[in-house]
């Protein structure tokens, strides 16, 4: 079996672009995957299109051999752009080659280790009594597992105003009194997308009673390690940290000095299913759970629950939260994941168990997608 072309699309569907990736093969055996660089999708595209120059004419079953020649045949090495061009690609060709054989691709992992996978639900509402009534109503629901956002998501179209002092004045009173009201036995996090800084963490955190969240995601941004040793020795909070690592190289840094307590890998980012049992071993290695991102397509879902069936370290994944509207993706995507009892079952469909609806998405325009902006009260641009 050879492959026989690579191709790239990239287009508007749900919240925000979608960028697949779909191998072909000579014996008709074909495979999707998806990039998890949002608003970069030329980017991974470039990148795609130099991979195929050397990966056209190759055998699809060598997976892991292919990963290493995409990630090694160039003088820089790694990379987001690079890494998640190699996590779409590797995706597509665990779909094939599962095809091929006519199983599931969790067989390739390993087999699977769990019949369904548990989420957990977010809400983006306001940190006010909006946030309490629906997490209330995600109780009553049997949700076991709720994230807050800081309730501000801005716009690309023009900055939004977000202010680290109000936010975290605002955030502690209102989850302190969600605790009271949901009670103990529900977990309840906080996703504040780095947004803060060390200081700013840890003031939001004495703010609130011990016990009032199970962990805190992302408080600040990754690049260094040392503020996250800073920020571990002034709180007991768990972190649940990841979702911008593209390597286990990434991961690495936090695993080997337990400066996180839930792995957030997105594997349409993080170098596909190759790079991600690695990285799950890893955090396994100091009893990390993986906390799997997921805000993409719902073939990102689709990959990312065969991943988790996989893995033995598993908490939650992550239900998209930013897309109430399906239609398109029902129009795109054949066999979108159900929820059912607040869990995704996992399915002995072959492949990735979903398709993509070719003929609909070939000729569709690529428009820019842009972050939101955010600014503070002095005018300068902070992290979305």
């Amino acid at each position: 079996m050879k492959i026989t072309d690579i191709k790239a699309y990239a287009f508007k569907a749900g919240p925000r672009n979608i960028c697949l990736i779909k191998v072909e093969t000579n014996q008709g055996f074909y495979g999707w995957g998806e990039s998890g660089l949002s608003g970069r999708e030329l980017a991974v595209i470039g990148a795609v299109q130099h991979f195929s120059s050397f990966l056209i004419g190759k055998d699809p079953r060598r997976i892991g051999a292919l990963w290493q020649e995409m990630y090694r045949s160039q003088y820089f090495e790694g990379g987001r752009v690079l890494s998640a061009a190699i996590a779409a690609i590797d995706i597509a060709l665990h779909d094939l080659v599962a095809k091929s054989l006519g199983i599931p691709v969790y067989q390739l992992l390993g087999g699977r280790q769990r019949d369904e996978i548990p989420l957990f639900v977010t809400s983006t509402k306001p940190l006010d009594d909006s946030f309490i009534t629906e997490a209330l109503q995600f109780k009553q629901k049997g949700w076991q597992v709720i994230r807050a956002t800081t309730g501000v998501h801005g716009n690309a179209n023009s900055s939004t105003l977000f202010d680290p002092r109000h936010s975290i004045a605002q955030a502690a009173e209102c989850l302190t009194r969600c605790r009271k009201e949901l009670g103990s036995e529900i977990v309840l996090g906080i996703d504040y997308h780095h947004r803060l800084s060390v200081a700013e963490t840890v003031s939001f955190l004495q703010r609130m009673p011990a016990g009032t969240i199970d962990f805190i995601e992302e408080p600040i941004r990754d690049e260094s390690v040392a503020a996250y040793q800073t920020l571990r020795q002034m709180c007991d909070v768990p972190f649940a940290v990841g979702e911008e690592f593209s390597s286990k190289w990434d991961f690495s840094r936090f695993t080997q000095t337990c400066l996180t307590n839930f792995g957030r890998i997105d594997i349409c980012n993080a170098g596909g299913f190759t790079e991600g049992m690695k990285i799950a071993a890893l955090c396994e290695t100091n009893y990390i759970d993986m906390m799997p991102h997921n805000p993409l397509s719902p073939l990102c879902s689709a990959a990312t629950i065969h991943y988790c069936a996989a893995v033995s370290n598993m908490a939650w994944l992550e239900l998209p939260p930013y897309c109430d509207d399906m239609q398109d993706y029902d129009t795109y995507f054949v066999g979108r994941p159900q929820v059912v009892n607040n869990a995704h079952p996992v399915s002995d469909a072959i492949g990735l168990g979903i398709d993509v609806n070719e003929e609909l998405i070939k000729d569709l325009s690529f428009e820019p997608w842009e972050t939101p902006r955010l600014h503070k009260k002095d005018g300068s641009y902070t992290n979305w």
